[in-house]
């Protein structure tokens, strides 16, 4: 039988892209959204079922897996690609802080701790996460961004560590600049630091296939990311010192501070 997966955020962008991806490879989709008329235009696209739903609490998640594993049976990927990306520095309100948590972090947990029961029990399962370059490097003008995304990526490590010797294979999706919606809210300051070098969500898709052929955890549909991951752990002044650059740059532009 063809693989169910259960893709988050799945009404556009990335989402989207990697329901299109998976139905091409035969899979079984549940599309999730928080826009359920979205969600519905992507599952009839690629032939599943749409779930309209709010993945930011304990309850949201928990239907999603029931709904899921009744349309599928057996959820055999999940992808936690639903994010948000407040704006905001240390001064961000607590509701900020609170919905990116929830939503980047959270999410995550919560529906590995309703899959892995049965991944376990099975031996095999693949859990899928969106997380980001922001939570291999940073993301300046959002702190609470960076330091969820930063948590998501922490949290597909533990889940890889403790349990790919028990089948459940795990993957950290970690792209820099991608032209969706939510590089669209960036606006200039998106520009400065992503645009040039934005690519397209098919090929983050694309991408995530090549890791999942090499078992591989990490995929980087910008190559150079790895290469600022390591000038970050080895020469962590100098790494900070461009960040710094790139934010007096920021602060530059009309109307930002």
């Amino acid at each position: 039988m063809s693989a169910g997966v259960v893709i988050t955020g799945g009404g556009g962008g990335i989402g989207a892209a990697l329901a299109r991806r998976f139905a091409a490879d035969g899979a079984r989709i549940v599309v999730a959204d928080l826009d359920g008329d979205r969600a519905a235009e992507v599952a009839a696209e690629v032939g599943g079922t749409a779930f309209a739903g709010d993945v930011a609490s304990e309850s949201g998640v928990a239907d999603l897996i029931a709904a899921a594993r009744e349309t599928l049976g057996d959820i055999d990927i999940f992808c936690a690609n639903a994010g948000v990306a407040p704006f905001g520095d240390a001064n961000a309100d607590e509701d900020a802080w609170s919905l990116a948590w929830d939503v980047n972090v959270m999410a995550h947990v919560r529906a590995a701790r309703l899959l892995l029961p049965e991944w376990l029990e099975r031996g095999e399962g693949r859990f899928i996460a969106t997380v980001s370059a922001a939570g291999v490097l940073t993301s300046l003008g959002s702190a609470p961004y960076s330091v969820t995304k930063h948590g998501a990526l922490a949290f597909a490590e533990w889940l890889s560590a403790t349990y790919r010797h028990r089948g459940i294979s795990v993957h950290a999706i970690c792209p820099q600049g991608v032209r969706t919606a939510m590089l669209e809210e960036t606006g200039e300051r998106g520009k400065l630091l992503m645009g040039a070098s934005a690519i397209d969500p098919p090929q983050v898709a694309d991408a995530l296939f090549a890791a999942i052929a090499e078992n591989r955890f990490l995929v980087l549909p910008h190559a150079e990311v790895a290469d600022f991951y390591a000038l970050r752990a080895t020469q962590t002044d100098r790494w900070l010192g461009g960040m710094n650059k790139l934010q007096r740059k920021m602060e530059e532009l009309p109307g930002d501070a």
